[in-house]
C-alpha cells in the first residue's frame, strides 16, 4: 500500500486554534464505500458495494466530514502493471491532482481545522487508464453529504471533453507518459457545471468521432454511449435512468475530420434521436470542435447549423447549438490548456445560462 498525504490545501484550514501541548488527535474510523454518507456521480458499477468501479474520466465522490485530516483508500487497476490514474482531491474547494503510486493508494490529507469539511475525489484521467474503485475513507467523523444540485449536465466528446493535454504542472509536452497531462476535473465541462452549480457526467474517450475515430480505434462514440465503460462497447449496459441531465453538450467532430456532408449529418441527427430517447427532457446542445483548425470549423459550422435546423423542423424544439469564439489550442497535441477549458467553460457557462434562465 503506498501513502500520499497533502498538507496544508488550504492556509485558513491550517490555522488551528491554540491549546494545549499535549492535545491528543481526536480518534478516527474507517467508513467503507457503501456507507450511504458518501455520495456518487457518474457512470459507476456497484455490483461490489463495498468497491464501486468506474472508468470514465470525471466520476467522482463527495463526502463532508469532520476533523483534522482524512485519509481515502482507492485501488488502480494499473494497466500493464505501469500505467498509473490521476486522480484530483478537492477540499472545501481546492483542488490537488495527484498521481497514484500502486495498485492501492492511501491519499491524507492533513492540517485542516475541525471543520465540517466537504471533500470530492474525482477520477482526472480517462478509460484508457483503467478503472478506480473506492475502498473507503478514515476520518474522527463522517456526516451527512450536501444536498445534491437540482441542475445536472452531462457532456459528450472525445478527448477535449476528457481535459487530455491540458495540464502540463507534472510533465510538460512530450515528456513523462501520454497520461501525465489529462486533467478532467478542470475540463471545460465541470468547470462549466460548477459554475452552474450543477452535477456532472463526462461521456467522453479520447479519440472518439461520430462516424470515424483516430488512432486505429474502432469504435465510435454512437456504439459507446449506453456503456458503462464508454471506452468499451462490450462493457455492461448503462442505465439511463441513473442520471437524467438538464442539458446534454455534445462535442463531435474532431476525430472525424471533414465527412461527407451527407453522411456526417445523416449520423448526427441518428445519434440526436438516440441522445433524445434516452433524456427525453433535456436540452441538447452541439458545439462545434474548441480546437479545429479553420478548414474544421467552417465545415463543422454549415453542418451542425443544418443539423440543429432539421431536428427543430422535425419537432424537437430542444436542440441547440453553440458555436466557440476561436480556437484553443495551446496545450500538449494542439489540445486546450487548463487556461483555455476556463475561457471555454466561461463561453459554454453564459450560453447556458441565457439558454436554459439559469
Amino acid at each position: 500500500m503506498r501513502f500520499i498525504t497533502i498538507l496544508a490545501l488550504v492556509l485558513a484550514n491550517t490555522l488551528v486554534s491554540a491549546g494545549p501541548a499535549a492535545a491528543k488527535p481526536p480518534k478516527t474510523a474507517f467508513f467503507f464505500a457503501d456507507d450511504k454518507r458518501l455520495q456518487y456521480t457518474g457512470r459507476i458499477d456497484f455490483s461490489d458495494a463495498k468497491k464501486p468501479r468506474f472508468w470514465a474520466p470525471g466520476v467522482y465522490v463527495t463526502a463532508r466530514f469532520r476533523g483534522p485530516s482524512c485519509a481515502v483508500v482507492v485501488h488502480d487497476e494499473l494497466r500493464y502493471g505501469t500505467d498509473h490514474n490521476y486522480v484530483v482531491l478537492a477540499v472545501d474547494g481546492v483542488a490537488t491532482r495527484q498521481r497514484l503510486a500502486g495498485r492501492t493508494d492511501t491519499l491524507r490529507v492533513a492540517g485542516l481545522a475541525a471543520g465540517p469539511h466537504t471533500l470530492v475525489l474525482c477520477k482526472a484521467t480517462e478509460t484508457g487508464q483503467g478503472y478506480l474503485e473506492l475502498v473507503g475513507l478514515r476520518c474522527a467523523r463522517l456526516l451527512p453529504p450536501p444536498p445534491r444540485p437540482t441542475r445536472r449536465l452531462e457532456c459528450i466528446g472525445n478527448s477535449i471533453t476528457c481535459g487530455t493535454g491540458s495540464d502540463l504542472s507534472v510533465a510538460p509536452c512530450g515528456q513523462g507518459k501520454w497520461y501525465d497531462q489529462h486533467n478532467a476535473y478542470q475540463a471545460y465541462g465541470p468547470r462549466t457545471a460548477r459554475a452552474l452549480g450543477a452535477e456532472w457526467q463526462l461521456t467522453a474517450v479520447s479519440g472518439i468521432g461520430l462516424m470515424h475515430s483516430c488512432c486505429d480505434m474502432k469504435t465510435v462514440m454512437p456504439e459507446v454511449f449506453d456503456r458503462l465503460n464508454p471506452g468499451d462497447k462490450a462493457s455492461p449496459a448503462w442505465d439511463f435512468r441513473r442520471y437524467q441531465p438538464d442539458v446534454v453538450t455534445i462535442c463531435l467532430g474532431q476525430n472525424d475530420g471533414v465527412q461527407d456532408s451527407v453522411a456526417f449529418c445523416g449520423r448526427y441527427l441518428a445519434f440526436l434521436k438516440t441522445v433524445r430517447a434516452a433524456y427525453p427532457a433535456a436540452h441538447l446542445v452541439c458545439l462545434s470542435s474548441p480546437m479545429a483548425d479553420a478548414v474544421l470549423t467552417a465545415v463543422l459550422h454549415r453542418y451542425l447549423t443544418g443539423v440543429v435546423a432539421a431536428a427543430n423542423a422535425g419537432g424537437d424544439a430542444g436542440v441547440h447549438k453553440y458555436f466557440f469564439s476561436r480556437r484553443f489550442s495551446s496545450g500538449c497535441g494542439t489540445h486546450p490548456d487548463l487556461a483555455e477549458h476556463q475561457l471555454i467553460a466561461q463561453e459554454l457557462t453564459a450560453f447556458l445560462k441565457q439558454t436554459m434562465h439559469w
